[in-house]
């Protein structure tokens, strides 16, 4: 791999990794198992790694992922924000023993004097951190981004395990505890029959539905859901315990729900025994799990042995490999999706897996289904990694039927019959009809009604419906839509018509930056296109900008620009967007509610480390000032930002440079912003991160 591939490889996997981070924690809706994302950030820990000189701050390597929710209309922008006193980092993985004796092995040398390991299940929930106050429960906050967190306090308050007060004595007057909110199976089985019967979309596994109850709005029904918590780290220097178990066992007499499935263990032989026993006993356990995690159980070596940038190196999470079964495939389908990707999916015979019963599995491309070398009618082993997307790892030979011949993957698009294109560098196979391609058509149309872009009352049924009128080819139809057409729709009233185009008037007030999300450039998620919205300020500046302009904004490689690039030479997506200016959407950021100040007017800023609100917000800061955001340091940066924490290798070229470099009290002295600053929450001399 050359210099050139390289980049864009690394750019590739960051722009994956930080969309399916969103998915995972803020949409709760993952598209990717655990194994598959966590292959991809080894993969991108690599890459960064022989090639220095593409790293990056904003690096998914670098920070964890956030749940914090910008956009307003959304669940979770609702909830007061707060910082926590010690930052949450994610612990470091591994499907593998050999990493984990590899951890010890680390440990041992680092410390050179006998120590002990507590060995604890990882549970597959939702981070919480809870502080208490006087006995009484204080405040309860998310993970969000590490730094800062969602205040859900009056929904903490309706889990039935967290207790409002504490029992026995010792606690502190103040401290913090962080664990998991869960979904108990039995809860989640009765939630999604629910959902069914409504016809809500169902959840994919207990970890989504607990997150998302957590964020709901009305703590009533977060009580209703069922939920439970269990608790695992009190971050040190809030009490004074000399192990990790202690001070678990304090909390347990305290009343809080801690979990007493763990063991201390004394050398790596006792930890694989732990492991062995949980990968088959955690099938029997009425909530989910999905590893064990191993920890220094001494609270002075953990001290001693610190952080990495974002997860301790006292501790190490092994996952428990996904489940496993063997069926014959029945059929090979081959779908067509919004942006012409044509994606395999094998029709299975019924098999139970991971609690629910599998009937279909993606194949991914035309290269995936060579490498695992299937036949029509072999049998494969399925997984479902996470618990998420069922997906087909391996062929069994044995079982092969004589004569079985290789699928023939199609050269012209299954929908529409036009022939099928592979650009340079893709591993799947695209229609190139995106105008007249019925499949991806009613595809962009579902993007862009979807909560997530336009938010209208619409969904896959009414989409197929109008289409099928001949009602609606692109999204500028809807809004020529009128009550009479709609009322020819089979099943449609007078009161849904009138519903469904107030929604699609309401639509018009929606942000540019999510219109510009909605009207489906590739490669343009949601966190992109807020960049890009808040970057350039309208869709006229965005469609003007070079390659140069857009490589400037944050997290945008060379392959999301040239996408950009490329869609905006095509005259039928200008033609849209022509049409959807005239039917009112909002093309332009409200500059009259984002701009606060000049202060910062004609100034490019670098921001690096953590501040008390989170990164996006510092830098639509910047931008309210009239400041730019750049993620590199060079000679026209005005000063360098710097938070707890910076990165050393932007501190050391403003250095060089001679770029001034300013802390965030001196930022806010800089704008007029008059803000109180809260209490430290990440510098190393008096606090200490700790995990979710």
């Amino acid at each position: 791999m050359d210099y050139t591939e390289a980049k864009q490889r690394i750019e590739q996997l960051r722009a994956v990794l930080w969309e399916n981070s969103r998915k995972y924690y803020v949409d709760n809706a993952p598209t990717m198992s655990d194994f598959e994302y966590d292959s991809l950030m080894h993969e991108l820990e690599a890459l960064e790694s022989a090639y220095p000189e593409y790293v990056s701050e904003d690096s998914p390597t670098r920070r964890v992922g956030s749940d914090l929710e910008d956009d307003p209309s959304q669940e979770g922008a609702g909830f007061a924000k707060y910082p926590h006193k010690y930052p949450m980092l994610s612990l470091a993985n591994t499907y593998s023993i050999g990493e984990v004796e590899e951890f010890a092995q680390r440990a041992v040398k680092a410390l050179d004097t006998q120590f002990t390991y507590c060995c604890e299940l990882k549970f597959d929930g939702t981070a919480i951190c809870l502080t208490y106050r006087g006995g009484k429960l204080f405040r309860a906050l998310t993970r969000g981004d590490g730094v800062v967190g969602d205040d859900v306090t009056e929904n903490a308050r309706r889990i039935a395990n967290i207790p409002e007060t504490l029992s026995g004595s010792g606690w502190p007057e103040e401290f913090e505890i962080r664990g998991e909110v869960l979904m108990p199976y039995e809860s989640f089985d009765k939630l999604n029959h629910e959902r069914e019967v409504n016809e809500e979309p169902l959840f994919a596994n207990p970890r989504n539905a607990a997150s998302g109850s957590l964020k709901l709005q009305d703590p009533e029904e977060v009580g209703r859901r069922g939920l439970m918590c269990t608790l695992y780290h009190i971050p040190t220097g809030q009490v004074a315990f000399p192990t990790h178990d202690a001070a678990l066992q304090a909390a347990k007499d305290w009343g809080l729900p801690v979990s007493g499935e763990r063991r201390i263990c004394r050398d790596i032989d006792e930890i694989e025994a732990f492991i062995a026993h949980w990968d088959t006993a955690r099938k029997a356990l009425p909530f989910a799990t999905d590893g064990i995690v191993i920890k220094i159980n001494e609270m002075a070596f953990q001290q001693q042995l610190g952080y990495t940038a974002k997860s301790p190196r006292w501790a190490v999470a092994y996952k428990f490999k996904a489940e496993q079964a063997c069926t014959p495939i029945l059929s090979i389908d081959y779908q067509v999706g919004r942006t012409g990707a044509v994606t395999p999916v094998a029709n299975l015979e019924p098999v139970f897996l991971s609690g629910t019963m599998v009937r279909r599995a993606t194949l991914v491309n035309e290269d995936q289904i060579r490498s695992l070398g299937i036949h029509e009618g072999d049998w494969v082993y399925v997984e479902k990694g996470g618990e998420i997307i069922p997906k087909i790892t391996a062929v069994e030979p044995s079982k092969r039927a004589p004569g079985a011949v290789e699928p023939v993957f199609p050269r012209c698009c299954p929908d529409c019959g036009t022939p099928l294109v592979k650009p340079e560098g893709e591993a799947r196979w695209f229609c190139p009809n995106t105008t007249g391609c019925p499949t991806q058509i009613k595809g962009k149309i579902l993007h862009f009604l979807s909560r997530k872009a336009m938010n209208v009352l619409a969904g896959e049924a009414t989409v197929e419906q109008l289409y099928k009128r001949k009602l609606v080819f692109s999204p500028a139809d809807l809004y020529q839509l009128r009550e009479a057409d709609l009322l020819q729709l089979e099943g449609w009233k007078q009161r849904s018509a009138r519903r469904f185009l107030q929604s699609l008037s309401d639509s018009r007030r929606v942000p540019f930056e999510r219109v510009l999300f909605a009207i489906g450039i590739r490669y343009v998620g949601e966190t992109t296109a807020r960049d890009l919205a808040r970057h350039f300020g309208s869709l006229e500046a965005l469609k003007a900008a070079s390659r140069e302009e857009l490589l400037a904004v944050a997290d945008v490689g060379a392959v999301i620009a040239d996408s950009i690039l490329a869609y905006f030479q095509v005259p039928e997506n200008l033609r849209e967007l022509d049409r959807l200016r005239e039917a009112g959407l909002q093309f332009s950021l409200e500059k009259e509610s984002s701009r606060l100040s000049d202060a910062l007017a004609g100034k490019t800023v670098v921001i690096s480390g953590n501040f008390s609100i989170s990164r996006d917000d510092m830098k639509a800061l910047i931008e309210a000032h009239g400041g730019k955001n750049s993620s590199s340091v060079s000679g026209k940066t005005a000063f360098l930002l710097a938070g707890a924490k910076p990165g050393p290798e932007k501190v050391k070229k403003a250095a060089e440079l001679g770029v001034e470099i300013i802390d965030e009290a001196r930022f806010y002295e800089l704008v007029g912003d008059h803000r109180p600053m809260p209490g430290n929450t990440s510098g190393p001399e008096e606090t200490e991160p700790t995990l979710f």
